[in-house]
């Protein structure tokens, strides 16, 4: 498989910049009388918006139904709501929370155990009516969620609006994203990974157009998105600052960007950073170890027997990491068949494919053939490189201080969730056999679906 791109397909031809306004690499100068958003095909953009009436549907509908026990540690999200509305502190001292009974809605004596920064709880406090002792007031939550969540994902597909992808791209782009098993049930629920996927999509939307527009208006954008999904939770700040840092060196390398940028853009990382040296001074650590958290962690990993069992090694433990993470991109309570295990390989070949299409967007930066899906692909993909070894890293002290082994969580990675459609998009780019470009669109589409149908037991 060889890549050879045509002249106009270089994002840094020799003389100057061409802003990218189709899927297939063409440009024209910047000089030329462009829209900041390239136009889109009228299919493509009905597409989006059925996409996205079905996602808001869906998430409408998980909120209406979800028992609040149910996944995703919502009782312990609620609560920290309710511990802000009822002190009237901001910043609350994480020791001090308590859970809410989930059917009362009345505090318990039960410790919360959650540890991420309180911007996100404080926001939802602001915004909605009171919850302790209220249980009716749990949907108004819920529907705050999913128009966080959704807005996320309108600005995911208004990127691949934007791109001009051919109408099998976009829906090789698309249907992936609005198949991601647990997008929607977290949309519906009161939950911090829905501020972390809207933060992370910004940042996405953000930066791929600061790199086609040149256009200060898209990096400032992608910073507050940088911003937003770093208050929502640590792996945001993980996956996002780097994605960032990675395009705006890009873009200084090309000498495309001011170096003023850099003082700008150093202050919009430390904000991000804030909540994270409030938890070290007040702390320790950015990961505050609470006793309520070593509790859950201790408990559970007794509970389940694995604190008497022997340790695996930092090998074996890769291995159970990698199977788990595959796994619970589909999280189900109830037991799975053969078959539900057998198409796991459907994520898993998506997997290899964006694993491939990274490695040749990376190829393309190297020699000055790239074009935005690469740029975007390579710092978002080196952003979650990064975000994985420390995952991993962590969860193993975990595992060895503890036993625990409920680390694997693909949710964590849902602000970059993007990257794998758009990793797999500069692999089709790469395949010039018309029989095997469009095998593999048809993969793309059709896998995700079928994965989302029989990844669990039906019903």
């Amino acid at each position: 498989m060889q890549f050879n791109p045509l002249p106009s397909e270089y994002l840094t031809p020799t003389g100057a910049f061409l802003p990218i306004v189709s899927s297939t690499g063409t440009f024209v100068p910047k000089s030329a009388s462009a829209p900041t958003l390239a136009a889109w095909a009228p299919g493509n953009a009905a597409v989006a918006a059925v996409i996205f009436a079905l996602f808001v549907l869906a998430a409408i509908v998980s909120a209406a139904r979800k028992d609040i026990t149910q996944g995703f540690d919502e009782v312990a999200h609620t609560s920290y709501v309710a511990h802000i509305q009822h002190s009237g502190n901001a910043w609350p001292d994480l020791t001090k929370m308590r859970l809410l009974d989930p059917q009362t809605f009345q505090f318990t004596d039960k410790a919360n155990y959650l540890n991420h920064p309180p911007k996100f709880y404080a926001l939802l406090a602001m915004l909605g009516p009171v919850l302790e002792g209220h249980p009716q007031a749990l949907f108004v939550y819920r529907l705050i969620d999913v128009a966080i969540a959704a807005a996320g994902l309108a600005a995911l597909l208004w990127l691949g609006l934007a791109a001009r992808f051919t109408r099998e791209e976009f829906y090789a782009y698309a249907v992936p994203l609005a198949c991601i098993p647990a997008l929607a049930p977290i949309a519906g629920a009161v939950n911090n990974d829905n501020l972390a996927f809207f933060g992370g999509a910004i940042v996405t939307l953000g930066l791929w157009q600061a790199v086609v527009t040149e256009r200060d208006g898209w990096l400032v954008l992608a910073l507050a998105g940088v911003i937003a999904a770093s208050w929502a939770k640590l792996t945001g700040f993980l996956l996002t600052v780097p994605m960032a840092s990675g395009v705006i060196t890009y873009l200084l390398w090309r000498g495309r960007l001011p170096w003023l940028w850099i003082p700008a853009a150093l202050a919009v990382l430390a904000l991000a950073a804030t909540p994270y040296f409030e938890f070290i001074m007040s702390y320790g650590s950015p990961t505050p170890e609470t006793p309520a958290q070593l509790a859950l962690i201790t408990n559970g990993a007794h509970a389940a027997g694995w604190d008497v069992l022997p340790r695996k090694s930092f090998a074996d433990y890769l291995a159970y990491f990698a199977g788990a993470f595959i796994a619970d991109w589909m999280p189900t309570l109830a037991a799975r068949s053969a078959f539900n295990y057998a198409v796991l390989v459907i994520p898993a070949a998506a997997l290899a494919c964006a694993a491939f299409g990274i490695a040749l967007s990376l190829r393309r930066i190297w020699r000055r053939q790239e074009t935005a899906l690469d740029v975007t692909v390579g710092a978002g993909s080196c952003a979650i490189a990064l975000t994985l070894a420390i995952h991993v890293y962590f969860s193993y002290q975990r595992h060895l201080a503890t036993g625990w082994l409920l680390d694997a969580y693909p949710r964590y990675y849902l602000p970059l969730m993007a990257i794998v459609p758009l990793a797999c998009l500069s692999l089709v780019a790469a395949i010039e056999a018309p029989r095997r470009r469009n095998a593999l669109l048809a993969f793309l589409v059709a896998g995700p679906v079928i994965f989302r149908i029989f990844g669990a037991p039906l019903g």
